[in-house]
């Protein structure tokens, strides 16, 4: 581990012990905790154990545990607030106020006045530029299968 993960990042700390908090789940490989400043109460963070920047960095086969946890997670605070349905979100660098990967399980409402966080939304500026974009992607994406 760098200096920042072993110094400075609060989930790391949380993780093995060092700092306190509401802790809701733990396994081998994540660890999921309450919000301290909740978009909604029942706001929980799911995180890997082991120091990931971003959902890029995270290797392949902890991908699908994480989720998983994630799942279950969502499960379990959508019965015990009583919700409608459930935000999941991610944030990758932009946004991301501690440099380790959070899963944040949020329960909502309808008209619970969550409004307008991704937006303004526009429309491509042509058919041309939205069939330029899809492609780029697409031969990234491709060029993971390769």
């Amino acid at each position: 581990m760098d200096s920042y993960m072993e110094n400075d990042c609060k989930f790391c700390a949380f993780v093995k012990g060092e700092k306190s908090v509401n802790a809701v789940f733990e396994d081998e490989t994540t660890f999921a905790f309450m919000d301290y400043k909740p978009i909604f109460y029942g706001h929980c963070l799911v995180v890997p154990k082991e120091h990931f920047e971003t959902i890029m960095d995270v290797p392949d086969e902890l991908v699908s545990k994480l989720f998983k946890n994630a799942k279950i997670l969502s499960a379990a605070v959508k019965k015990s607030m009583s919700s409608e349905g459930i935000l999941i979100i991610i944030n990758n660098t932009i946004s991301q106020s501690v440099p380790h990967l959070h899963i944040h399980i949020i329960p909502r409402k309808k008209g619970d006045g969550l409004k307008g966080f991704m937006w303004p939304r526009r429309l491509y500026e042509s058919d041309k530029q939205a069939e330029d974009i899809r492609l780029n992607i697409k031969k990234e994406v491709d060029g993971f299968f390769r």
